[in-house]
């Protein structure tokens, strides 16, 4: 691995690299990079048209499916764990994407934490007001919960090296599609905030933290420094609009059979349990940030004055414009006026938000769940809200267990499926999100896919797209076999 070199103030930070990585800065992965599994066979987007006049249109209607089909396959991207302890308990995961804006504004991420007691991280980000919230967030939220893991002796550990110039083992072991984005290059304030908040920790003596409130500490932490460094290097262009942009952010950690789920925003997660009898049912993990949420909406409301009621949430965002009630970034809904006043000075496309009185608006506190993981605990979905848009939760899980089983559905949704004729393998996708994304873009009401909907879903172009459908990212995590 080439070693970097980090700018600390008048010092140079070498040898930081192998946990920092490099590679959250420089998308190259800490520990040996293993590819996908499977890549596309991008072999079956090329096909040879036949000789002959006949053959035209044949070869012009299995081209476009063709180029569709790479479409939809992508981003998809397969892992396996070994088993052992240092699975945690989690099999493997599938995982794919599906843009709508260009750029897509929906990031994924997943790692391995390698030191303390360790866990297998997983993430899905959608991004608003531009991508580069979620791209920052994406990189950097999973160091912030691994030092938050970590007991002080290590962290302890991990400054003396840094100090020291010595080489140190990898915090992170990142999986992930070649063709996912990568970090962009933010100078060395991302290292700095990172190692300042280890330092913070190792100053104030603080315990790791498990569960609900380390969680809670690193998503604060984070969006906090996001803060400081637009504040900072205001006149960087960086920083400002990683912090100006937002994302919600909805990350399990699996650790030692016992799953932590925190949420901000209007990503789900879902846990699918397989009953005694075989059957399937969804429990929701998370809750919506959002004026659907009743007990949401009335936390908005309780944190602002009565004299605000009118205006805190009109058409059911945040002073009219924000749908999430809770993401990273958004400091147009978190900053002081008189911040703000400052960032329009250098930016005057930036305005107030109206009715702007009392902020902040918007919270990065997330809302933490834990479960500890039983033998009927068969898989979790993480999906940004653009797939729960198209497909209720139920019909997720069900079709997730399908493709994984190798089951066809049964009873009267299976016969109006064969009268209509449209009884397709569900081995057809051996990704189970592909698998997701192809029944929500073209289910045709009957528990199958309607071809034609699903070429029109996907051949839609980019300014008509969004009007369809939102950005769709899924992750399937892997707890437990089916039971056959």
């Amino acid at each position: 691995m080439k070693s970097y070199s980090f700018a600390l103030g008048s010092r140079c930070w070498a040898g930081a690299h192998a946990f920092l990585d490099s590679v959250a800065w420089n998308c190259v992965l800490t520990a040996p990079w293993r590819p996908p599994c499977p890549l596309p066979n991008y072999r079956d987007c090329i096909t040879h048209q036949a000789a002959g006049a006949g053959s035209t249109a044949h070869s012009t209607r299995r081209t476009k499916w063709d180029s569709l089909s790479c479409k939809r396959h992508a981003y998809e991207y397969s892992h396996s764990f070994p088993k052992g302890s240092a699975s945690h308990g989690v099999l493997g995961f599938h995982s794919n994407t599906l843009s709508s804006n260009q750029p897509s504004e929906d990031r994924r991420s997943s790692a391995t934490c390698l030191l303390g007691h360790g866990g297998v991280m997983f993430g899905v980000f959608d991004g608003h007001a531009g991508t580069a919230c979620a791209q920052a967030v994406s990189h950097r939220l999973f160091y912030y919960m691994a030092v938050e893991m970590l007991p002080l002796r290590t962290l302890a550990e991990m400054e003396s090296t840094v100090e020291e110039d010595r080489p140190t083992p990898p915090l992170l072991e990142w999986h992930r599609h070649p063709r996912d984005p990568c970090e962009l290059d933010y100078g060395t304030n991302t290292v700095d905030s990172l190692r300042n908040y280890w330092q913070d920790r190792l100053q104030e003596e603080q315990g790791e933290e498990e569960g609900d409130a380390g969680l809670v500490s690193a998503f604060k932490r984070l969006d906090f420094d996001l803060s400081v460094e637009a504040q900072v290097y205001l006149s960087s262009s960086a920083p400002l609009e990683v912090a100006l942009s937002g994302c919600t952010a909805c990350v399990a950690l699996v650790s030692n059979g016992v799953l932590h789920v925190a949420n901000l925003g209007d990503s789900r997660a879902v846990l699918g349990v397989q009953g005694s009898d075989g059957s399937w049912s969804a429990h929701s993990l998370t809750n919506d940030h959002n004026a659907q949420n009743p007990d949401e909406l009335q936390r908005v409301m309780g944190e602002h004055p009565r004299s605000e009621r009118r205006t805190v949430v009109r058409h059911d965002r945040l002073l009219g414009l924000l749908l999430p009630f809770r993401g990273f970034g958004n400091v147009r809904f978190k900053w002081s006026g008189e911040m703000l006043s400052r960032v329009f000075e250098k930016r005057p496309d930036i305005l107030l938000p109206p009715h702007y009185l009392t902020p902040p608006y918007v919270s990065a506190q997330p809302e933490v769940t834990t479960h500890r993981i039983s033998p009927r605990d068969k898989f979790i979905v993480l999906a940004t809200d653009g797939l729960w848009e198209l497909m209720h939760r139920q019909t997720v899980v069900q079709l997730v267990a399908q493709q994984l089983t190798g089951q066809r559905p049964q009873g009267p949704a299976r016969l109006l499926v064969e009268r209509r004729g449209r009884v397709q393998s569900v081995l057809e996708d051996q990704n189970a999100a592909t698998h997701l994304l192809r029944h929500a873009l073209g289910d045709d009401g009957y528990g199958a896919v309607a071809q034609n909907r699903l070429v029109k879903m996907l051949s839609l172009p980019p300014d008509l797209a969004r009007r369809y459908r939102d950005d769709i990212t899924i992750t399937v995590i892997l707890l437990n076999e089916p039971d056959m």
